[in-house]
Order: structure tokens, then sequence, then C-alpha cells
């Protein structure tokens, strides 16, 4: 067997010069699965070099010079990054191979830049990539595993990946862990809602804990379940029965319907300081909020619910969906803007409804109906644009919305608000800094331009309603800023993509099982 030089890339941004927050907080948003990947191909005998990118390094001198293969990991979002990069590490000989979120999610595009494409990736897969390690151009080779892997490796095999990435932290250190895979619930949108739930070994996950008590002070782990405690009493024990309280804090997603205040009471007994739960909807998505209550009434509820939950965890985010097909005229924004009046001490998270390709069947209905937009992938972070045209809303009413309800949220009256009803120092900073970077300000500042946009730009608004598929250059000249010299790499026609080809790829198998090539004419 020969020994290669391996290269992989956790891809946590997309582009240099993080915010403020961003050069805080982007070293701990490093993801488990390109560190998993580093110890497989360790005990298969291959040297690993390890990088996650937070914005700060350079990228063309962060990786030895002649690499046999790369994989990279990327959200949808650093996509045209990762084709840039592909293309200058295949111009220096080596083969690419793309995993992670975008990879499920756009395959038949990522196979246009990459040797590999790989969807769910256990042990068996990364085996079947190093043995072959050969260059599929110019259509990459699909590979998936028939569902997520059945058990990862240790915190302690890992450990020298972690520690590497969180001396890139300047104050702030959080330790990703993870103690299940897939999500029990089945909101339309989540790419996660398909993906059977499953939890990992509790002995391996007290082994874990005890583990990182040898190697930090009162760490911070942030847990990257999809949504923690689905099978809480379990998780407790396994906490409990490895930390003594005091000792450990702990960062997880969870639903409301799972924060019933005995389990908060335990929570906070166990160190818990922040809590993030999906609202999503006024409408929809009562299952994750535990209420069949919709409109004013889900409002009333859910404001209890969170300053009761404020009572007992110091930080807690609160995630909403905008644009929503249940979503009609002022009412969801104003009764957004009035749950913030009654839970002052809630951190808003917006997110646009998108639709990421392969990640939801939803996706389907939207792209029958001729209503999902090809945005540069660069864009397609939930933020910086809205992929699918909304259902009860003309453009320039729904930014009109977007632009009030955001401004509403990081206005200094909120944030002054925000202050006293946050419990303890440390949250009360992060909800300052956040409002008053890129998240807060700056989304305000990005919705308003492209709200001016909608009436000045003339390429604009025919852009928005299908008039034409001519992008921008409003958004080609961002994408060209924002990547910088790495721009010069980017390949011929990789700003643009089918935005249909879910839809189109229904009559073919999304992924082939190991040693099978899948191969398609290239555009």
């Amino acid at each position: 067997m020969r020994r290669l030089k391996i290269g992989i890339l956790d891809l946590v941004t997309k582009s240099p010069n993080p915010s403020v927050y961003g050069r805080v907080m982007n070293a701990n948003l490093a993801s488990i699965m390109p560190q998993v990947l580093g110890v497989w191909c360790e005990q298969e005998g291959h040297d690993v070099h390890l990088v996650c990118y937070t914005g700060l390094e350079d990228l063309v001198e962060s990786f030895p010079a002649q690499l046999d293969l790369i994989f990279i990991g990327a959200f949808t979002q650093s996509a045209q990054l990762a084709y840039a990069l592909s293309q200058f590490y295949r111009a220096r000989g080596a083969v690419t191979a793309i995993g992670g979120p975008h990879a499920r999610c756009y395959p038949e595009d990522s196979s246009l830049y990459f040797d590999y494409v790989l969807g769910f990736t256990d042990r068996a897969i990364v085996k079947e990539v190093l043995d072959e390690c050969e260059q599929h151009r110019p259509v990459g080779r699909e590979l998936a595993a028939a569902r997520q892997p059945a058990e990862l490796p240790t915190l302690a095999e890992r450990w020298h990946f972690v520690e590497s990435t969180l001396k890139k932290a300047p104050t702030i250190k959080i330790v990703p862990m993870l103690g299940s895979l897939g999500c029990p619930y089945t909101c339309s949108f989540c790419i996660d809602s398909t993906v059977e739930y499953q939890p990992l070994g509790f002995q391996q996950l007290r082994d874990d804990l005890a583990f990182l008590r040898t190697k930090m002070k009162r760490p911070i782990v942030g847990w990257h379940d999809p949504n923690f405690g689905v099978r809480f009493d379990e998780y407790m024990e396994a906490i409990e029965g490895a930390v003594p309280r005091g000792e450990m804090r702990h960062i997880a997603e969870s639903s409301l319907s799972l924060l019933s205040e005995p389990h908060l009471k335990r929570l906070r007994e166990n160190g818990f300081q922040a809590i993030l739960p999906g609202i999503e909807s006024w409408y929809d998505m009562g299952n994750k909020s535990k209420t069949r209550r919709t409109g004013l009434d889900k409002v009333e509820q859910v404001s209890e619910h969170v300053n009761l939950i404020l009572r007992y965890i110091p930080y807690i985010q609160t995630n909403f969906v905008l644009g929503l097909d249940g979503d009609q005229g002022d009412e969801p924004f104003e009764l957004t803007k009035l749950f913030l009046d009654k839970s002052p001490g809630a951190f808003p998270a917006f997110s646009l409804l998108s639709a990421f390709g392969r990640a939801a069947p939803m996706n389907l209905d939207y792209q029958r109906a001729g209503r999902v937009l090809p945005f540069p992938f660069h864009f397609l972070n939930n933020n910086h644009a809205m992929n699918v045209r909304p259902l009860h809303y003309k453009w320039d009413e729904f930014y009109d919305h977007l632009v009030d309800v955001t401004s509403y949220a990081f206005s200094w009256r909120a944030i002054g608000r925000r202050i006293p009803a946050t419990p303890t120092m440390i949250p009360k900073w992060m909800n300052v800094v956040r409002a008053m970077s890129s998240e807060g300000f700056g989304r305000i500042r990005y919705h308003k331009e492209l709200r001016q946009r909608l009436d000045t730009d003339p390429e604009m608004r025919p852009y928005f309603e299908c008039e034409t598929q001519r992008l921008p250059r409003f958004y080609s000249d961002r994408v060209r800023n924002e990547l910088g010299p790495l721009y010069a790499y980017l390949p011929e026609g990789a700003l643009n993509h089918d935005p249909n080809a879910y839809l189109k790829s229904q009559s073919v198998p999304a992924m082939v099982a190991p040693g099978r090539l899948r191969r398609r004419v290239a555009g």
C-alpha cells in the first residue's frame, strides 16, 4: 500500500476577513467529520494534515506542496471557495474529494469539479477512496454509504485535531462533541428531517467526557447533535456519570418540546450555559415547540416558555425561518416583533427560506413550481440570498418586512433591553457583539442595499423574477472580492448551477454503493 500525503480542509467560513464575531468564534465552528476522517486516514497508515479554515489562514500555503489527496468539507456557502481550491490542487497533481452538506445537497454540480463526491461517509467509503485514489475527470465519482456510521472515533483519537484548531480561538474555546445523528422531527425544509435518528454509544460519550476533563479545566462542550436530548435521561446519566457538577459547561441545539422545567433544572445542574431552540414559524412546526397553537396564541405560549428557560439557562438563541409558505401579510413579522418585546433576553437568529438541492423532499415541490432561483452557492447561507420565490409576497414587499424586523431586532433599544434580561456577563457580552457584527448591523445594511437595488439596479429585478438567468454584477463582483486571489482558480462556469438538478435526477439514483461508478455527460 502506498503511503499517501493527505490534506483535510474544514471550511467553516467562505472567505477571508471575518467579522469581529467570526474572529472570536469561527474556530469553535469546526466540524467533527473532518476530524473523524483524519483519524480513519491515519489508521489506514497515511500522513494527514488537517486545517480548519477560519478566514485568517493562507489556504495556498497551509498544506504541504505535494499532496496526493485532499478532502474538503464544505457547507454550500463555501462551495465556490471549495471549487477554486480543487482546481488549484488538481493543477498541483492532487486528487480531490468533497464531503459535507454541499456534497449531499448538490452531488451533480460537485462532480464537475472534484474527483470524488461523498454522501454519507463511513470508514469503508474512506478506505475505498484511499485504496483507489485516482482522477475521475471530467465527471467525478459519487460514493455514499447506506446510512450514517454506527460509531465514530473517540475524542482521545481525534484530540490532536481538536487541540490544533482550538489554538486558533483567542478567548472562548468550545470542544465539538456528538451524541446522536439524524433527527426525529420532520420539518419540511431541513436536511436532517430525512435522516433516521440514531443515538451513538452512551458509554463512549462518558469516556469522551472523562478524557476531556484530563485535558482542559472547566471546558465548554458544543453538542453538534441536530436535536440534543431526545433520549434525555440517558444523556444526563452519561454526563453525570463522567463529570462532577461545576466542572464542565455545555451548549446545545434542542427543541422547546424537550425543555420542560424538570429538564431545565437538570440541565442547569449539569452546567448547560446556552441553548438554541427552533421556533421556525408562528404557523407551522408546532411539534418542535410542543404546541398546536398558531399566531398570537403561539407567541404567548412560546414567549412564556422562553422566559422560563432564561431562569435556568443564561443564553438562548431562538431560530426563525422567514418566508415560509404559511406566511402572509404583515402578521408573521409583527408577531416576531411582539415576541421580542415579550422575551427581550432571547437572541433572534433569522434564516431565509432556502432550498438546498437534495436537502429535503419539499425542494422538489419548489422546483416543480419553478420557484427556485440559481443564486450562486456563495450566497446560500440562509441570509445573503433567498433562492425560493415567496408564495404570498412580492420581492419588494418581502424585503420591506425583512428590513423592518431585522432593524427592530438589532436596534439599540433591543440591544439595551437584552442586556438586563440576560443573567450573566459573558452572555450579555456575546449578545452585544453579535448584534453589532455582521449578524446584526451587517445584515441590516445588506438587506437594505438589496431592497434599494430592486428599485435602482436594472439587473436585479429581472433576475429575481426569473425573467433572466444572467447573474447581476452585484453578485459576481461580491464573489470576486470575497474570494480574493483564489478567485483566479475558480473554474469557468462555476458560478452557475442548475437549480432543478434534483428534480431532473429523479429517474436516476442519487448516489451509488461502494465500488460502483456513476457516469454522466458533463454540462
